[in-house]
């Protein structure tokens, strides 16, 4: 060994590590809660590594204590320590860690592990998180002994231009016996990361779960183990009880009911990583805020980076558990995770295991199933709307209340086709209640056709695509063409006895009055015994729809088109009125206006419309 390699030294930081800790400090992390985090990372990563060298060199760990990382406040000094007993650093590895980015020291291990053609599963990178400390130190003492040497050397900076290293001091030397020991000189703004319940609590929320035990040592009172170092969802499902997953499962949701649905498996192949994810049995008070945010963590080998890295798609944000994935760096990026291509890879594996999941539990238990959906299902359809890779998927696994039933799958609707019915129909409304009475079901009602009721604010959106079900049209009674004459009637008696209006004069008479209130008037086929309905055209949104984006002025509403029932004796009433006189007038107008009250609106002017019904009454008051 050369007196250059055990002299003191003082050297530059590499230009890249002067830019980051300029980051660091202004604006890289917007909590400063992360720094601990960081250092409790790299603790346990060395912590890592000298677990996996000493399965060939158990000499490594000899009759040392077993691999921890200690705490330590000491006001009097206005220093936090945070210790690690891993594998430490020697001189040239001080220098290369925490001299530069380039050539980081887990770098060198996994490069010498590929060499060697070994796993390296467990190793973590001791990366640029280091230096988010100088965002509550204005200087950093480390003292480090790489397992198995007899020398010890100390790294100092006060994050400026660059860095020292010398030999350690014959008493730092006595007390780093194995690892590293972090000293931080805190800022004077910094002050409360000296209190222990400050610590405390962000190892609660950041690395309760790191697997190696995390000691406070406070300088009054006892040492005290901090963390459960115990990653559940790295444990085998063998060893997992139910209360397990439940005392889990309300531990990371912070939730208070039980889980209807628990999904724990390993995924290994190109990318490893570990997933536990719960489905609630009930809703989330923050279900519906308008960011639409996932509550599911990402953890990188058991430390906790983010909730907020949408691992899942918005649709699927009430799912709420971890993935701990054993290859994502633990670095710089972690702040972009969701521009990372193993992250997306990952979300897109697990989106899909999620929704396979549901299916099944739809399949095998329908209860807990239908706690799901009775819960979530309004937000589960927004998929259906913007996952088209998935939609097939989704449309399978909805739900829907219907003429005939309630939670009935597309799956059943199909079975119960009516003969030579070709289409799946639905109408969108914002009541059970409303649509079924209102008058577009009635030439369904008639033969016995299953229609979807949708009431859910989403429906509009999601049914305003093109879809189909097992090749089969989602079909709209309020909006276009509708001939369901092929479909046989469920009494085969004609649907109604009365003569029908003349349809070329009464349809003009009605234009006449109603004039631009309506974009058209059509004969309906929709219609068996109500006197007319408003729909919407082939072309463009469904009338629901067009209500939810005005009513968020998001589009002005384009006229209906109107239908009537020549059969109704309103329709003969008009037909033998006179054209052009007030009765007539306001007996067109009374069809647009009922319509519109049988919709859940109000007619244009309700003043006007109870006149106008005040008239109508007397006439036939007078003429009875």
């Amino acid at each position: 060994m050369t007196m250059s390699e055990t002299a003191a030294v003082s050297r530059p930081f590499q230009a890249e590590v002067s830019e980051l800790l300029n980051l660091m400090v202004h604006s890289v992390y917007s909590e400063t809660d992360i720094f601990l985090r960081e250092l409790i990372s790299n603790a346990s990563d060395a912590c890592d590594k000298l677990r996996y060298e000493a399965i060939a060199r158990p000499e490594l760990i000899g009759d040392g204590e077993p691999p921890k990382i200690r705490i330590a406040p000491h006001k009097t000094a206005n220093t936090l320590t945070v210790a690690d007993t891993g594998i430490g650093m020697d001189r040239q590895e001080l220098i290369d860690n925490l001299g530069t980015i380039a050539r980081s020291g887990t770098k060198a291990f996994v490069a010498r592990l590929a060499e060697a053609k070994d796993g390296a599963g467990l190793i973590g990178q001791f990366g640029v998180g280091f230096y988010s400390a100088f965002m509550v130190a204005d200087r950093i003492v480390v003292t480090s002994r790489r397992a198995g040497s007899d020398e010890v050397w100390t790294w100092s900076s006060s994050g400026g231009s660059g860095f020292d290293v010398s030999p350690a001091s014959e008493d730092d030397a006595k007390r780093v016996t194995r690892g590293t020991e972090i000293v931080l000189h805190l800022k004077a703004d910094a002050a409360k990361y000296l209190e222990s319940y400050q610590i405390e609590r962000i190892v609660g929320a950041y690395s309760d779960n790191i697997q190696f035990p995390i000691e406070l040592i406070p300088e009054e009172g006892e040492p005290r183990q901090i963390n459960s170092a115990s990653a559940l969802w790295q444990r085998p499902k063998s060893e997992l009880k139910p209360e397990d997953y439940a005392q889990a499962y309300k531990s990371i949701a912070g939730a208070f009911d039980e889980p209807a649905m628990t999904l724990h498996y390993r995924a290994e192949g190109r990318y490893s990583y570990a997933v536990l994810l719960f489905a609630p049995s009930t809703k989330p008070f923050d279900l519906f805020e308008p960011a639409r945010k996932g509550k599911v963590k990402l953890y990188v080998r058991r430390v906790f980076i983010t909730d907020d890295a949408d691992l899942l798609p918005a649709y699927l944000r009430f799912i709420r558990g971890v993935i701990d994935s054993e290859d994502l760096p633990l670095n710089l990026s972690r702040e972009m995770l969701q521009n990372n291509p193993q992250l997306v890879q990952i979300r897109k594996a697990v989106t899909s295991r999620v929704i396979g999941e549901l299916e099944q539990l739809g399949d095998k238990e329908p209860d807990n199933f239908n706690k799901i959906w009775d819960a979530f299902g309004a937000v589960i359809k927004e998929g259906i709307y913007e996952d088209f890779e998935r939609r097939d998927k989704l449309l399978a696994l909805a739900r829907f209340s219907t003429t005939s039933g309630e939670r009935r799958s597309l799956k059943q609707y199909v079975a119960d086709f009516k003969p030579n019915q070709t289409e799946i129909y639905f109408l969108v409304g914002d009541s059970a209640e409303r649509l079924k009475s209102n008058p577009r079901l009635e030439a369904a009602t008639a033969r016995g056709i299953e229609v979807l009721l949708l009431t859910d604010a989403v429906d509009a959106f999601w049914t305003s695509a093109r879809l189909e079900f097992e090749g089969k049209p989602l079909k709209s009674l309020s909006q276009g063409d509708l001939n369901l004459d092929l479909i046989p009637l469920v009494d085969e008696k004609p649907e109604s006895n009365a003569e029908a209006a003349d349809e070329a004069a009464t349809i003009a008479i009605i234009k006449a009055s109603l004039g631009d209130r309506v974009t058209d008037v059509k004969a309906s086929t929709r219609l068996t015994t109500s006197a007319s309905c408003l729909v919407a055209g082939n072309q463009g949104p469904d009338r629901e729809l067009e209500r939810l984006l005005s009513q968020q002025n998001r589009g002005a509403r384009t006229k209906p088109i109107l239908e009537i029932n020549l059969r109704h004796p309103l329709l003969s009433a008009i037909a033998k009125a006179q054209a052009g006189s007030k009765t007539v007038d306001d007996l067109s107008l009374l069809l647009l206006e009922q319509a519109q009250i049988l919709d859940g609106e109000l007619p244009e002017d309700p003043a006007a419309f109870a006149a106008r019904l005040n008239r109508l009454v007397l006439q036939g008051v007078a003429a009875g």
